[in-house]
C-alpha cells in the first residue's frame, strides 16, 4: 500500500469521525443528553479532521455562533492551508532545483 493511499484512507476516516461527531453532539444538544467536549471536537479538526468538522458544523448548523470555538476551527483549517501550500511550493522548487541542475 503507498503512502498517498494510507494519507488519504487516514483523511478520509478521520473527516467522517469529525463529521459524525458534530452530528452526535448536535443531537445530544437537542436533546439535552451529555455533549462532546468542544476541545475534542477542536483535537479531532487539529488531527486532520478540519474539513469534516468545517462541513459538520455548516450542513448540521451547529457551533456556528460560538465563539471562540467558530475562531478556533477557523484557525486550524487556516493552518492547515498554510501548511499545504507550503509543501506544495517546496515540492515544485525541489523540482525545478532538479530540473535547474539536470
Amino acid at each position: 500500500m503507498s503512502f498517498g493511499v494510507v494519507v488519504l484512507s487516514y483523511l478520509f476516516v478521520t473527516n467522517a469521525l469529525a463529521w459524525l461527531a458534530f452530528a452526535h453532539d448536535k443531537r445530544a444538544a437537542i436533546s439535552g443528553s451529555r455533549r462532546i467536549p468542544e476541545d475534542r471536537l477542536l483535537a479531532i479538526a487539529f488531527l486532520g479532521g478540519s474539513l469534516g468538522a468545517k462541513l459538520g458544523q455548516l450542513l448540521l448548523r451547529h457551533k456556528i455562533r460560538t465563539e471562540p470555538f467558530r475562531q478556533q476551527l477557523n484557525g486550524i483549517i487556516a493552518v492547515q492551508v498554510l501548511a499545504l501550500a507550503a509543501l506544495w511550493a517546496i515540492r515544485f522548487v525541489q523540482r525545478d532545483m532538479v530540473w535547474l541542475a539536470g
